[in-house]
């Protein structure tokens, strides 16, 4: 709903909102791909909070004008245990898997990729690109999945709207509409647009767990101003959300689910249980793409294996080296 009788200029934080003890989670850069790759902002995840459900990975990027940056090509990489969540606010991205999967990732439709027991796959921005401006989302899979076939699948939501206010919903359900993509744990992912000067109250799951990832504007979250790029985190126990912006419009993703209550170990492009998985894992990439003791520079060559092969001529991307310590779990 809106509220008209507010002054759009005036930013109201009502204390008893802000009591709700919400938590502004600031981003961090970071290069995707290698250090002259894109810049990404990561808001997830962070030292003190590794999962909002099974969301367990933030990367939002753009808007970036791709004939200064050089837009997004990131060759072919391996996956484990986990689903990547594709969703653009402008330009085009071509993903390429090794389950044989190709598809455009485009503004306002969701693809969803689905690593399970492994899968390696390929994202270049398309020559038509002019401006990339998207989020790469991770969602780590429950032990009852994670070792499942690797899949993907392509949704396109239709939105609804009301009064100030249009939502998009990828994943989940909320504002009356249900995404029919396949998870495998209770999650929620939208994108609301609120016009200047919009209230809105969000009916939400008490059981789950939020975040609001804010790309366009300033939006005062139950009564916690976060600013662009910030990711503000509500607690389970919430029954609805008051998302209030004041003179300029307001874009944001709405994510959540029930805490996921599994410990895992995340390194590089892997979701596991243990330091000896991830090892596991890393020495398999390895094997896949080394010949003559050397990686191949064509992922049409990659020997075939628990990753697969990805028709993409650029080169695999090799797998850092392992730190010292033993890699620590998560929750």
């Amino acid at each position: 709903m809106t509220n008209p009788e507010r002054d759009p200029d005036e930013m109201v934080l009502d204390p008893c909102e802000v009591t709700r003890q919400v938590e502004v989670l600031p981003p961090r850069e970071v290069p995707l791909g290698g250090p002259r790759a894109m810049r990404v902002r990561r808001t997830l995840p962070q030292r003190h909070r590794s999962l909002i459900g099974a969301w367990c990975f933030v990367d939002h990027y753009g808007p970036d004008h791709v004939s200064e940056t050089g837009g997004m090509k990131v060759a072919p990489h391996p996956h484990t245990g986990l689903q990547t969540v594709s969703w653009l606010f402008t330009g085009e991205v071509e993903h390429t898997d090794s389950a044989g999967h190709h598809a455009m990732v485009r503004p306002g439709e969701l693809n969803l990729m689905t690593a399970g027991r492994g899968i390696s796959h390929s994202e270049v921005s398309t020559g038509a690109t002019e401006v990339l401006h998207g989020v790469q989302l991770w969602v780590a899979l429950p032990d009852s999945a994670r070792f499942v076939d690797p899949g993907f699948e392509h949704h396109a939501p239709e939105a609804v709207s009301g009064e100030g206010w249009q939502a998009r919903v990828f994943l989940g359900s909320l504002l009356g509409d249900t995404s029919p993509v396949t998870t495998h744990s209770a999650l929620l992912g939208a994108e609301l647009l609120l016009e200047a000067g919009t209230t809105l109250e969000v009916d939400l799951d008490p059981d789950f767990e939020h975040g609001v990832l804010v790309d366009a504007g300033v939006v005062v979250v139950a009564g916690q101003e976060t600013k662009q790029n910030e990711l503000a985190y509500l607690a389970p126990g919430e029954r609805s959300v008051r998302l209030s912006v004041g003179a300029e419009p307001a874009r944001l993703l709405l994510l959540g689910g029930i805490p996921f209550g599994e410990s895992i170990v995340m390194w590089w492009n892997f979701v596991g249980r243990s330091h000896e998985e991830i090892v596991g894992y890393r020495r398999e990439w390895q094997e896949q793409i080394t010949r003559d003791g050397h990686v191949v520079d064509d992922s049409r060559t990659v020997a075939d294996g628990r990753f697969g092969v990805v028709d993409d001529e650029l080169a695999p991307i090799p797998a850092p080296e392992l730190p010292n310590a033993r890699l620590k779990q998560r929750r």
